[in-house]
């Protein structure tokens, strides 16, 4: 994706001919389908521009790409000390909020992830041709970032003027060392599928310019092993690993993005049996879609962009349940299974399918019977398995184990690659057998197939470390950790008054950035306080609508669980505790609440189900988090005070701020 399509000096665009700088403009616009409404736009912005900007030098940039969010802004405009993001709506005369919300979402990402944006004055500016004027009011956002004025066809230069005066302490901006800067942008899952479904590629959109980016690497190391299949006809499975956020997910979207090759055919397809990630990227997709079609002059139903999208992102389950009965080789030559270490021990696979009448006999885990499903190629054919260290988080969820088990005695001709961590990591192999196995058999160490960074806690890269040492109980380390690598860059805090909570959260948040409650799906005491985890969530609804929307997890009033927001993600999280796992005498506690009282947990399996729930909530927020504790109540033999005061003063002791 290039930076920009048209930059000049602005006293050098100002004498340049209108139809030479379009001309310029649409020969770099080389992925979209042009169609002469944008164009016009064009035509219609560099006069407004020609005459707002004539006093003025600087330098100005047309479709200045924000790749985290797969998107141009119309114009950047760089005069003297100021960054001005400018969003044109031609032919309008309403100052939309949609449009407002945008122009400043531009000027966030900038402020985010782009290196010499960093500490400048950003002002966004939405230019409405035909708006009346206002009356613009400064408001600081974040850092030297500004909420958005306005502008129309006559005022633009008036309004630059006024903010030019208005910062006119501040140093220079060298806008050849700016257009030069780093830009590390970190996409939500949500945003990456959505602009990889769109044809861009994964380093359009992620730390492509930092120099070390893991998730680049990764996609290559996939593809190396996809084509080396391919080439001699041999059957690999590959392991992608990494911290939570660290884009397995969107590395596993990417490779089908890219091996989606009918001509050539690979046929790729991405699974999961995450119901609720399915839903919400489906449905991202199927809206963006419509709108996108819908500024082509295409007429799309949701029904016909859902029908498309399908093809894209499909539920693991459906490809199983077909294979069961259909003996043939499925269709697809590259499945990438995402959450893999979700899928099911030979005990709940067996039970499900006589219970569902789908197969009486079936005998097998879910990890060796859809190797056997992609084994029946007789040519060549990839598994791509996207696995999350201690993120299994119910009954009967087999792990990476379940996935090598098989190797030991069937599938001689198949090749594993597996990256050296998953031998180093207690949270993706206990059984020391494995390694054995992995020994004897066809396998090959890739170092790229781990990914060490999160992408999704932007901040803080150490966030996922601190919260591994917080739950395993080695709070010396965690401390160092907050201290040394969080306290300053990733705001944690805690509480034990959930309407405070909520004010942290609404003042926090800033533009469209999402919030909402998480709590674990055994915080059954914490409905005393309106949150109920029994009352389930419309995920697509809860991660996708407006914030103004009651059901939308930025109104703050329904409450997601683990199952709900695992693989997903929001910008800050209020991370809601109950009983279920609490600090007393010097250690973690587990219980699960049974009728009308907590009884205590005795089984391992169990208790490390309830430590990886914790790890997924905690683990959830890109931007920060605050920690709910509510107080007990003795009166209550369900809420007796020592099961929360423990783990509220651990919190405390580990130097989080109490609000």
């Amino acid at each position: 994706m290039n930076r920009f399509y048209y930059s000049s000096l602005i006293s050098e665009f100002i004498t340049k001919d209108n139809d030479s700088i379009c001309g310029t403009i649409v020969k770099s616009d080389l992925h979209s389908e042009l169609k002469r409404q944008q164009t016009n736009a064009w035509l219609s912005q560099i006069p407004i521009l020609k005459k707002g900007l004539a006093n003025f030098t600087g330098k100005i940039y047309f479709e200045f790409t924000i790749p985290r969010m797969g998107k141009r802004v119309d114009n950047i405009l760089i005069i003297s000390n100021c960054i001005f993001v400018i969003e044109f709506k031609i032919g309008s005369k309403k100052y939309d909020k949609h449009a407002i919300e945008q122009a400043f979402d531009y000027g966030l990402d900038l402020n985010n992830f782009h290196e010499r944006s960093h500490n400048k004055i950003i002002v966004p500016i939405l230019v409405v041709d035909k708006g009346k004027s206002i009356e613009n009011i400064y408001t600081n956002s974040i850092d030297n970032l500004y909420e958005t004025i306005f502008a129309n066809e006559n005022n633009l230069s008036e309004v630059i003027e006024k903010t030019l005066q208005n910062f006119d302490q501040f140093d220079k901006i060298d806008w050849e060392e700016w257009e030069n800067s780093i830009y590390k942008p970190t996409p939500t899952i949500i945003e990456a599928a959505t602009a990889l479904y769109n044809n861009h590629k994964v380093e359009d959109i992620t730390k492509y310019e930092a120099g070390d980016d893991d998730l680049s690497k990764t996609s290559q190391c996939i593809n190396d092993i996809i084509d080396c299949s391919k080439k001699y006809k041999k059957k690999s499975i590959c392991f992608i690993t990494g911290v939570p956020g660290a884009g397995k997910t969107l590395a596993g979207l990417n490779i089908a993005n890219l091996r989606s090759d009918y001509e050539k055919e690979e046929h790729a397809v991405f699974l999961s049996g995450n119901g609720p990630l399915v839903d919400v990227l489906r449905e991202a997709l199927a809206r963006d879609k419509v709108k996108s079609d819908k500024n082509k002059g295409i007429n799309t139903t949701k029904k016909a962009a859902l029908s498309d999208v399908k093809s894209f992102i499909q539920n693991i389950h459906h490809f199983r349940d077909a294979s069961l009965n259909n003996l043939n080789a499925p269709f697809e030559k590259v499945t990438i299974f995402d959450e893999a270490q979700r899928a099911w021990t030979k005990e709940k696979a067996t039970a499900f399918m006589k219970k569902k009448n789908l197969q009486s006999n079936f005998n097998t885990s879910e990890p060796e019977f859809l190797i056997e499903v992609m084994n029946r190629h007789r040519d060549w054919c990839t598994i791509v398995c996207l696995i999350g260290g201690g993120q299994e988080i119910n009954t009967g969820e087999a792990g990476l184990e379940e996935w090598i088990r098989p190797f030991e005695n069937k599938f001689k001709d198949w090749s594993i690659f597996y990256s050296p961590q998953i031998l180093k990591d207690r949270n993706y192999i206990k059984d020391e057998n494995i390694g054995n196995i992995l020994k004897k058999v066809n396998s090959k160490e890739r170092k790229g197939l781990h990914l060490s960074v999160s992408l999704r806690s932007f901040r803080s890269e150490q966030l996922s470390n601190f919260i591994e040492e917080v739950i395993y109980n080695n709070f010396e380390n965690a401390i160092n950790i907050y201290k040394n690598e969080i306290e300053e860059n990733y705001p944690i805090k805690i509480t034990r008054d959930l309407d405070k909570a909520r004010k942290w959260l609404r003042e926090s948040a800033k533009g469209s950035e999402r919030i909402g409650i998480i709590a674990s799906s055994g915080g059954i005491r914490l409905r005393p306080f309106g949150l109920n985890v029994k009352a389930k969530i419309k995920a697509p609804i809860w991660f996708l609508n407006h914030k103004d929307d009651i059901r939308s997890s930025c109104f703050l009033e329904e409450v997601a669980t683990e199952f709900d927001i695992q693989g997903l993600e929001l910008d800050w999280a209020c991370v809601a505790w109950d009983g279920d796992l609490f600090y007393d005498n010097n250690e973690w506690n587990y219980r699960k609440f049974t009728g009308t009282s907590w009884k205590n947990i005795m089984k391992p399996e169990i208790e490390n189900y309830l430590i990886n729930s914790y790890r997924v909530l905690l683990t959830r927020a890109r931007q920060g988090m605050i920690v709910y504790i509510p107080h007990g109540n003795n009166e209550d033999v369900t809420r007796p005070e020592f099961m929360y005061n423990g783990t509220f003063e651990l919190f405390k002791a580990l130097g989080i701020e109490e609000i």
